[in-house]
């Protein structure tokens, strides 16, 4: 029986969505802070969160926006999402359906436009960042934030399979220059790039993604496996606890 990676990532995220509005990793961040002073600074009348996930930007968005659509390939994601949000009284907050790569919005309709731990999950890169080109009004702020690659192979490898054990919808974390380069090619103008890092812990990542017991196990092997120079890098802890690498772009459409 045939499934498309939309069809792999709903199966993966849909039965644990409740899971990501309670994730303090998700919840909170030096990220979402920073989302919200932009938002509160440019007061936007219709902004989009793009692959939603838990809502999370959408919640820090709201108090600033006259609308805010939270957007994700997931219904039960997005049925979690709307339940918050009556719960917290963001009655401006709606939700839609859809991929990254086909949104189903007007051209120039958003006054900004911000996804977070949404884009290593879609197909590939451009055709979500063209679609959020296409929906964001000329001048909008856009607002990309993702976990990162470190940029060297030797990290890079160790991370990309470390993430695809834990979770099969995982396609790829884009290095820094991957990640300007791409939003440049899209259209955006790019004003600002932060990084930083978090602390992933191992017992409630892979409980999360309920990731199976054949798949910690081989995340584990990996880990005792690496090197030094590897172990060193993502401050290995003995439980399998790590540091991920985050990216932050401010850009203007």
């Amino acid at each position: 029986m045939s499934k498309s990676h939309d069809a792999v990532t709903q199966s993966q995220f849909g039965p644990r969505a409740a899971l990501y509005v309670t994730s303090a990793l998700h919840a909170a961040g030096p990220d979402l802070d920073a989302v919200e002073a932009i938002a509160a600074e440019t007061r936007p009348a219709r902004a989009l969160d793009l692959g939603c996930g838990g809502g999370h930007v959408a919640y820090r968005l709201a108090p600033h926006a006259g609308e805010v659509v939270a957007c994700d390939l997931s219904s039960d994601m997005l049925a979690v999402v709307a339940k918050t949000a009556r719960e917290r009284g963001f009655a401006n907050i709606r939700t839609r359906e859809a991929a990254a790569e086909h949104l189903p919005f007007d051209d120039a309709s958003f006054d900004l436009v911000a996804t977070r731990f949404s884009a290593h999950h879609w197909r590939t890169l451009d055709p979500g960042l063209a679609e959020a080109h296409r929906v964001a009004r000329p001048g909008a702020t856009a607002i990309f934030i993702d976990s990162m690659s470190p940029g060297r192979a030797l990290h890079d490898t160790h991370l990309q399979a470390v993430e695809l054990l834990r979770d099969t919808s995982h396609v790829r974390n884009y290095t820094g220059a991957e990640w300007t380069t791409a939003v440049t090619r899209a259209g955006f103008t790019v004003q600002r790039v932060r990084r930083h890092r978090i602390r992933i812990d191992f017992g409630t990542w892979v409980e999360r993604m309920r990731t199976p017991e054949t798949m910690i196990a081989a995340i584990h092997a990996l880990q005792a496996a690496a090197s030094d120079e590897v172990r060193a890098y993502f401050a290995v802890e003995p439980d399998g606890s790590f540091l991920l690498d985050v990216i932050m772009l401010e850009a203007t459409a």
